[in-house]
């Protein structure tokens, strides 16, 4: 029998790779602790003492004494630092000195907020006090959602049920809303881009209610690590707050490693697909039981990854040994997973950035990302998902031939050295604020002067009145419409409908298998498409968009579908204008209309295309804002042909680069290039915001314009390609130096 390797064994014969860049260790840290507060109810102490907690890390001493003085905090420590015990603490000891004290918590989504459920009445059991803890989401029984409104001390539920659920109906939580001590906010750094911008909406509407009812809640907040956690839980709470960042918690060696793909065409700068060599090392650490979670960066890959090493690893280990876990997974499929990953059962999972969270997967050794995350934040968030407090861990970037990757893992010191973005939010975006301005109006009569934010909002009010959706008697605004306006409101899409997916492979027993919202629908459920779902392949026999259903049915075939998009964009107004020598920069509000046009199969094995179909779908219509760069004055001997593909080019390379600056996802901004843009007949490169009325990215964009373009052609340069390669400007334009004229390009913009 063959003697199973160690993960130090591992480790070390990894050394000797050398598709490896660049090896970084983090060196242990020893626990630095406080002893408990004298104040604490000496059943909360003997509670944790059960637990092995007798003294507290700095962090979470900290945070207990400041709330206790009657401050709001945020606590921002890595993951696996015991920031739970920071909120957990006050609140129980809150409501063990007076019993009518009640706690609201946020968490950003069901998983989180089941997890903590189980953790905490563990300790409430275990204290002995009868303190009544209930998560209230989708899947809470009428029979008990009666019981959470009036007994619940501890009420643990996700800013979508918060705005759709309780505010709305607050007349029956008088109980909670009355004698709400706490408000706490979990994952801080999630609440970003137009999530965010809704929930700091939610969150005025809250306040609100609070105050009609008499209480001023504390908010208790926690993040993992981002530049500016305290002006983004201002922002996002309207409160000040004292920021706790002294981390005491233990944590073992972490080796972390850059790994480039070897270079399977020289003169083009291709290299071997990340996905087969994310799937070769992940069998190393599989086959010798090391418990191993693997980041890809989309559902397709997610899905992609886990067929091929399922396939690879069926005969030793069995390949339900080996889950996916992403958004559109129903809630039982995940729970599942999650408790496989705990117990052991499981000893691999491939999963998008929906593990990023502090979701309890238990203690995982390997971390692989198949590419760069997209931000610092992000990637040490991953990171953080192996090796927790004690015991070596590893984790493996496999980069990809995108220029981020390239530019990442060739400079290694601009990921290491750097500190982690900011996350950003606009709570005064029009659209977003005018949605839950009607959905505060129906929860409690508007007054006139009310503040509702920094805005004045008279205006939008009168407009309401105009419009018939509310009513003025003397100084107050009564709505005055039959619609429930949070069931309009979706806090996490532009769309306000998800497509659903119903697998009908087996007529007497057809089911709903998961959920997309409509942007992606267009390019992953679109007729004849390739829906990858926990490994097993569906094909797309109908795509109902009129009534959001998308028909699959199960297949295997050797391919997956990648849709195109034609994008049209127009400018409606520039707010800003910077002449340059030869160039303009705007920023303003433009239309952009999408619509999706080919579809390619890309065989699984190969990534090669071997084939095309038409998409038959309707045009979206956007309405956002958006930076572009025009120029004014071009080299005459370039010629429309050239110019057309260095700006396709610098539109690659922006589009990798811009994310990086502005911390938000790639599907959040999108980069275009025209030749001859129809308001000025100008080549022009537009940076919009991939959401209704714009979350203020392009704005970002906008004033740190200069430091992007440095940052293109700081990639451009440093690109080991001969002249144009898929990890910097695409593909080597025959017969023109296209490298060195997007640099200089760049140089003039």
């Amino acid at each position: 029998m063959i003697r199973k390797k160690s993960l130090s064994d591992l480790i070390q014969g990894l050394k000797s790779n050398e598709n490896i860049v660049n090896w970084h260790e983090v060196e242990p840290q020893e626990a630095k602790t406080h002893s408990m507060p004298e104040s604490v109810d000496l059943r909360i102490k003997a509670a944790l003492a059960q637990r092995g907690i007798e003294q507290l890390y700095t962090h979470q001493h900290t945070a207990y004494e400041t709330v206790r003085k009657g401050e709001n905090i945020v606590a921002v420590t890595p993951t696996a630092s015991g920031k739970t015990l920071c909120y957990n603490l006050p609140v129980l000891q809150a409501v063990a000195e007076d019993d009518g004290s009640r706690a609201l918590y946020l968490f950003p989504t069901k998983a989180l907020a089941q997890d903590q459920k189980s953790e905490l009445n563990e300790i409430i059991a275990e204290m002995g006090i009868d303190i009544k803890s209930f998560t209230y989401d989708g899947d809470t029984s009428p029979a008990i959602r009666q019981l959470v409104r009036t007994v619940g001390h501890i009420v643990i539920t996700n800013p979508d049920m918060l705005h759709a659920a309780i505010l709305p109906h607050h007349t029956k939580w008088v109980s909670l809303f009355s004698n709400l001590k706490y408000i706490v906010i979990d994952e801080l750094h999630t609440y970003r881009g137009v999530f965010g911008s809704h929930v700091a909406n939610v969150i005025r509407r809250l306040q609100r209610i609070c105050k009609f009812y008499g209480s001023n809640p504390l908010f208790i907040c926690t993040s993992a690590t981002i530049a500016n956690p305290k002006e983004l839980a201002e922002q996002l709470t309207g409160k000040p707050m004292r920021l706790i960042d002294d981390n005491g918690a233990p944590r073992g060696r972490k080796h972390f490693v850059f790994y480039n793909p070897p270079i399977v065409n020289k003169a083009l700068n291709i290299r071997k697909s990340a996905t087969v060599e994310v799937n070769h090392l992940a069998r190393e650490f599989l086959a010798n039981k090391v418990q191993t979670i693997v980041f890809a960066r989309s559902r397709v890959r997610v899905e992609i990854i886990l067929s091929h090493i399922q396939e690879l690893v069926k005969n030793e280990l069995g390949a339900k040994s080996i889950r996916g876990y992403r958004g559109g997974y129903l809630p039982s499929q995940r729970r599942e997973i999650e408790r496989g990953l705990r117990n052991g059962e499981i000893l691999g999972v491939v999963s998008t950035n929906a593990l990023e969270l502090g979701v309890d997967i238990g203690q995982l050794q390997v971390c692989i990302m198949s590419g760069y995350p997209g931000s610092v934040a992000s990637t040490w968030q991953q990171a953080g998902r192996a090796g927790r407090r004690h015991g070596e861990a590893l984790v493996l970037m496999v980069a990809s031939n995108t220029p981020i990757d390239q530019y990442i893992v060739q400079n290694p010191e601009y990921f290491f050295d750097r500190s982690p973005e900011s996350a950003r939010i606009n709570p005064e975006n029009l659209i977003i604020l005018v949605d839950h301005l009607r959905c505060a109006a129906y929860e409690l009569p508007m007054k006139k002067g009310e503040e509702f934010g920094p805005l004045e909002i008279a205006d939008i009010l009168e407009y309401l009145v105009e419009e018939r959706v509310l009513h003025q008697a003397g100084d107050s605004f009564f709505w005055a419409n039959q619609s429930f306006p949070a069931s309009e409101v979706s806090l996490r899409s532009a769309a306000q409908e998800n497509v659903v997916i119903i697998d009908q492979s087996d007529v007497a027993n057809v089911k709903i298998i998961g959920e997309m919202d409509r942007f992606s629908a267009m390019t992953l459920l679109h007729d004849e498409a390739i829906y990858l779902h926990e490994g097993v392949q569906f094909q797309v026999e109908k795509l109902d968009w009129e009534h959001k259903k998308a028909y699959v049915r199960e297949v295997d075939v050797e391919y997956y579908t990648d849709a195109n998009l034609a994008i049209k964009l127009i400018v409606l107004e520039v707010d800003r204008t910077e002449n340059r020598r030869t160039t303009s920069l705007n920023y303003g509000d433009v239309r952009v209309n999408a619509m999706p046009t080919l579809f390619k199969k890309i065989r699984l094995s190969s990534f090669e295309n071997i084939g095309y179909g038409q998409i038959n779908l309707p045009e979206e219509e956007l309405h956002t804002s958006a930076t572009w760069i025009e120029l004014k004055e071009v080299d005459p001997t370039l010629g429309v042909k050239t110019l057309e593909q260095l700006l396709l080019g610098i539109s690659n390379v922006l589009r990798h680069i811009v994310p990086i600056h502005v911390m938000c996802d790639r599907s959040d901004i999108h980069v275009v290039s025209q030749i001859r843009a129809e308001h000025t007949q100008l080549p022009t490169i537009f940076i919009y915001d991939h959401y209704p009325g714009g979350i203020g990215l392009a704005e970002d964009v906008y004033r740190r314009f200069d430091d992007i373009k440095a940052a293109a052609r700081h990639l451009i340069r440093k690109c080991p390609c001969e002249d144009g390669c898929p990890s910097c400007i695409g593909t080597e334009i025959e017969g023109l130096h296209a490298k060195q004229k997007s640099i200089e390009l760049l140089g003039v913009i």
